[in-house]
């Protein structure tokens, strides 16, 4: 594909969200659009990348090529593979942990399993249990006789 097919392809998609987000008072991932037809606000960060545009992508990615070792980055570009909203997810913390100053080095692959292993135990935690109750089956009917 040339670089003009791509191009048209991004206005037509960009067109598409803004028509389901309605009136749209930004781009995609302004809060008032974000989100599609839910109708909720939802913050910057959090969104699918596929909402984002090229710039926020590429701002994104400036920012985990400066907190992470190539190791690290390696690692998390196969999560993505398997589960993004996984990957947006530990992005969003990492990039969180450094805007706050709490990163004093470059993020190497085991404290990015470490963060791996805190959101997973996070989501186990967190979680909703669905419970199932089932009446005894009882056959009332036949008896009437």
């Amino acid at each position: 594909m040339s670089d003009a097919d791509l191009e048209q392809i991004r206005a037509a998609r960009l067109q598409q969200l803004r028509a389901q987000g309605g009136s749209g008072g930004g781009g995609p991932s302004s809060p008032s659009n974000v989100g599609g037809d839910s109708g909720e606000a939802q913050k910057y960060f959090g969104t699918p990348l596929s909402l984002l545009t090229e710039a926020e992508r590429e701002a994104r990615s400036t920012i985990l090529n400066q907190i992470l070792e190539p190791s690290a980055l390696d690692r998390l570009g196969r999560i993505r593979l398997v589960k993004e909203s996984r990957a947006s997810e530990i992005e969003d913390r990492l990039i969180m942990l450094a805007r706050s100053g709490q990163l004093r080095q470059k993020v190497n692959e085991d404290q990015l399993k470490e963060l791996l292993g805190a959101v997973a135990e996070k989501e186990r935690q967190g979680g909703e249990k669905i419970v199932v109750r089932r009446r005894g089956w009882d056959d009332d009917e036949d008896e009437d006789d």
